[in-house]
């Protein structure tokens, strides 16, 4: 750590029973610990005798709290957090020693990954030679282990043991928690008792998309199972009733309905086996196909060890009713799937006790239930879009396809529109509409959800009841840029009032999202400053990634990886006065009011009077999407080419929109593609999706400057950039792409490579990549709360910093200044001892 840095209260919490010689060892070893900032709290679970006496004398330090009751090592630890006032909790079995730097390494990794919930340390048992804990694993019928445990420390892999890595759970002999999240999951359950109340927590952790990391620099050593051979006997069947049952108890609360519904029950007949196996009792005894000899009536003989496993399952049953509210609790707020925690199970499949007839049995219940494939479910993934979903698609319902398309090859998706018009082609995902009352149904399905536009405003559920669910915000569309263009002709009240409604559409999404979307490394820096300046850029989030890349990635439109091919008719076949020859520039897209198309038109004016075969073609003048509202510049643009005698000649308006599967037979048609804009803020972020319709199909580009695209064709080398509102330049760039056929060889020849660049699989790379692994942002995980605080000024320090600020009142403004301030100052403390009252 840096010298002077400020460092979090850390309170370690010891739990005895019955073992003072233990806890007192224990509490010294942590009174000379190195950390500076180290609350000891120690709770005796009513031990009765002498031990609160003996730990009283030997370490008066200590904040001792006295249990009337012996609620286990889960209700003691809780008890001691609630006494805590640290924002890390540590919790140190009685019968462990912290070696140096034990607590300092795992503040600075807990500081350091704002997404880690919880820190494993590294347990050692007393001499250092052997191994407890250095790795977490859990097999399919809910049995938490230590992997390694046993081991000598020789004999383990050095990459399993010095390495840090995340892990399913820590255990509770040596462990760290943000107290803050520890208070928001409730802490360790009560109803474990002892064992597994740490595997069920690290669980619950995972589940909710916090991460528990094993940190080897923070060791400790350990005298297992010290405190339970004080109060018990090996063979007494206690311990294994705790196991079994808690290990039944864990699974049922954590796994999902689908899981869940196999594993119990091939759990649950396991768990008879496993007892059977162990009492070596003869499981024949009441065949009759065994033969019929004398009826025998007396009791029969069952070992302990077996007998605590079946009243284990007794017991667990008896706890359903309240594990039920519990699992109710944790699959609502899960936001983790079965198969994103298979990594850290380690090895679900294994059998974990050597006893042939269980192992037989085993074998039988994971092929029997399929238990190989359990973890395996696909995620469920959720695509909103406000566009309509029909064959003729326009640039939002385009972008929301693709990436249904794109990430159904791994998970179960759902495209929904909330647009009235859907009629979808044929696709290998689930596509339907919904109304505002509709969405309920999917959000509630899914464990990802994509939207785009206003969608969140109608899926208000997604800011309250699954306000925990991870959301994808699509930002691709600058949605308040266009609209400073497109309310242009509204009166200018209700021009304003549009602008702060859809900058509140907006707002909401970047408050609420957890990971976002854009289109071009311009609207990335554009968007940084949108969060930069509503305060999401918050030191969680940059702690959690610096670059925030795995905040806010560049996802720009796409295009096919396969080249386009002929299906049908093109431009020259459906619109008359075009013919085989001639040279066509095309305009594949709406006519949109931050568009020129005024400009193109006048410069196809100049051209046609030396380039008489000159034609220009709009693919499509009516928008798709019922919604969108009409917009005077198509209506413009027709009048021109009207009054210039164009129409019909040289420009030709499609008035309809080309099928989104069929437009590779207009692109395939034209010589050339265009796109001209005029020079404003809207230019500066957009993504003209259409240009990359031209990459597609390798026609040499022509476009105005000042948006992404244009740096891109002026970089590559694809067409030529023009200024804007420029009729010459744009003339004579129109006559250079179409009729200079070297350059626009050269065009088309490095189109290939870049087009490649933009294909959809490889444009939503980092989607993908997220749906893989997705978490919530570091700074919207559940129980998240500052590790460190600065300290109240008291005492000295109050008086000094008054005196200061007297001289800076009087200097700035004299005693009318000093007056004004105090005054201030005396209401504010009022209000809030009023409020506090």
């Amino acid at each position: 750590m840096a010298q002077g840095e400020t460092q979090p209260v850390v309170s370690v919490i010891v739990v005895n029973y019955r073992g003072a010689a233990d806890t007192v060892t224990c509490l010294r070893a942590l009174a000379e610990h190195d950390y500076p900032n180290l609350e000891v709290i120690c709770v005796d679970n009513a031990s009765g005798g002498t031990d609160v006496g003996e730990i009283k004398a030997a370490a008066p330090g200590v904040k001792l709290v006295e249990s009337p009751v012996n609620s286990g090592f889960a209700g003691g630890c809780n008890l001691g957090a609630k006494h805590a006032t640290g924002t890390v909790l540590a919790f140190l079995n009685n019968d462990a020693r912290p070696a140096p730097g034990w607590v300092g390494a795992a503040v600075a990794e807990l500081r350091a990954q704002p997404t880690v919930a919880a820190v494993a340390s590294k347990v050692l048992d007393w001499d250092g030679t052997g191994t407890d804990f250095v790795d977490a694993g859990l097999t399919w019928f809910g049995m938490g282990y230590k992997r390694h445990a046993g081991s000598p420390l020789a004999d383990v892999p050095a990459a399993d043991h010095e390495i840090a890595k995340d892990v399913l759970f820590a255990t509770g002999s040596a462990m760290f928690v943000r107290a803050g999240v520890f208070a928001e999951l409730g802490g360790f359950d009560e109803r474990f008792f002892m064992f597994y109340e740490d595997v069920d927590l690290g669980w619950r952790l995972n589940l909710r998309g916090w991460r528990v990391r094993y940190v080897p620099d923070s060791l400790t050593y350990h005298k297992h199972h010290a405190t339970m051979s004080t109060v018990d006997a090996p063979d007494s069947g206690r311990e294994t009733f705790l196991l079994e049952r808690n290990a039944l108890a864990a699974l049922y609360k954590n796994l999902s309905d689908e899981t869940l519904s196999r594993a119990l029950p091939a759990a649950l007949a396991l768990a008879v086996r496993r007892a059977t196996a162990r009492g070596e009792l003869d499981a024949t005894r009441f065949d009759l196909a065994q033969g019929a000899g004398p009826a025998e009536t007396g009791p029969v003989e069952v070992p302990r060890t077996t007998l605590a496993g079946v009243l284990a399952i007794d017991q667990f049953v008896e706890l359903l009713p309240s594990l039920a509210e519990s699992r109710a609790a944790e699959q609502a707020a899960r936001v983790r799937t079965d198969a994103d925690l298979l990594p850290l199970l380690r090895k679900a499949l294994e059998p974990a006790y050597p006893l042939p007839r269980y192992l037989a049995a085993h074998d039988v219940l994971v092929e029997t239930f399929g238990i190989d494939a359990l973890f395996g479910q696909r995620r469920k993934v959720l695509v909103i879009t406000g566009d309509a979903i029909t064959e003729r698609m326009a640039g939002p319902a385009i972008r929301a396809w693709n990436m249904a398309a794109t990430l159904a090859t791994e998970h179960d998706v759902h495209l929904v529109t909330i647009n009235p018009l859907a009629d979808p082609p044929p696709a290998p995902f689930r596509v339907s509409a919904a109304t505002r009352r509709d969405l309920e149904t999917p959000i509630a399905w899914a464990d990802i959800i994509v939207l785009q536009g206003h969608v969140l405003e109608l899926a208000p559920s997604l800011k309250k009841q699954y306000a925990h669910k991870i959301v994808v915000a699509d930002l691709y569309d600058p949605m308040h840029l266009e609209l400073l263009e497109q309310g242009k002709g509204v009166p200018d009240d209700k021009r304003a009032l549009d602008l702060i409604g859809v900058t509140k559409v907006l707002d909401a999404q970047l408050e609420r999202g957890d990971f976002f979307l854009c289109a071009s490394e311009r609207q990335r820096h554009f968007w940084l400053g949108h969060l930069a300046a509503m305060g999401r850029l918050s030191p969680r989030l940059y702690d959690a990634d610096p670059t925030t890349q795995s905040l806010l990635s560049i996802v720009p439109f796409g295009l096919s990886p396969q080249a386009p091919v002929r299906t049908g008719p093109g431009l020259r076949s459906t619109l008359d006065g075009i013919g085989e020859t001639d040279h066509v520039v095309l305009w594949a897209g709406g006519v949109y009011s931050w568009f020129d198309p005024l400009t193109l038109v006048r410069a196809i004016e100049r051209l046609r009077q030396r380039r008489g075969d000159v034609r220009l073609v709009f693919l499509g003048m009516k928008h798709p999407n019922p919604e969108v509202t009409e917009m005077d510049i198509g209506a413009r643009t027709m009048l021109l080419s009207d009054t210039l005698g164009l129409t019909g000649k040289h420009v030709f308006f499609n008035q309809q929109w080309v099928p989104y599967e069929e437009r590779q037979n207009w692109l395939l048609d034209a010589n050339c593609g265009v796109t001209t804009h005029y020079e404003h803020v809207e230019t500066t972020f957009a993504f003209r999706t259409r240009v990359l319709d031209y990459l597609w199909a390798g026609l040499p580009i022509v476009t105005t400057d000042g948006d992404s695209f244009a740096d891109l064709v002026r970089e590559e080398k694809l067409g030529v950039v023009v200024p804007a509102e420029d009729v010459d330049a744009l003339a004579d760039a129109l006559e250079k792409a179409l009729y200079d056929e070297e350059f626009a060889a050269g065009c088309v020849e490095r189109m290939a490579a870049v087009a490649q660049r933009y294909a959809w699989p490889e444009a939503l790379k980092p989607l993908v990549e997220f749906c893989r692994n997705p978490r919530p942002a570091a700074d919207r995980l559940p129980g998240s709360e500052d590790l460190v605080v600065t300290a109240p000024v008291r005492g000295k320090e109050m008086l000094r910093r008054d005196v200061d600020l007297i001289r800076e009142y009087l200097a700035d403004g004299g005693p009318k200044e000093l007056v004004r301030r105090v005054g201030g100052r005396v209401v504010k403390v009022a209000k809030q001892r009023l409020g506090r009252g």
